[in-house]
């Protein structure tokens, strides 16, 4: 079984951590979380690279879930996305 690999990158922010909590609340076995600081130099370049212009963004297996693109990020386009699902 694989998994799915989940990205968070975050400033710290409340919004951030409830979208933490909220993809936290969402995984399933096949999910392995990662937090990644937006204070860290190296992670805001990587953001930069992905183009990433706001936070908290996630990634989902290296791809910026839609809800992020512009929207701000919702439960509905997570699990579209496969959080939370178990993968074959």
């Amino acid at each position: 079984m694989s998994q799915r690999h989940i990205e968070i990158f975050s400033a710290g922010c409340a919004a951030c951590t409830e979208t933490i909590e909220l993809v936290n609340n969402l995984v399933c076995g096949s999910c392995s979380v990662e937090v990644l600081d937006m204070g860290d130099p190296a992670v805001a370049k990587r953001a930069a690279e992905l183009g990433i212009r706001s936070v908290p963004a996630v990634l989902i297996d290296g791809k910026l879930a839609d809800c992020c693109a512009s929207r701000g990020v919702d439960e509905a386009t997570l699990r579209a996305a496969g959080v939370g699902s178990p993968t074959a």
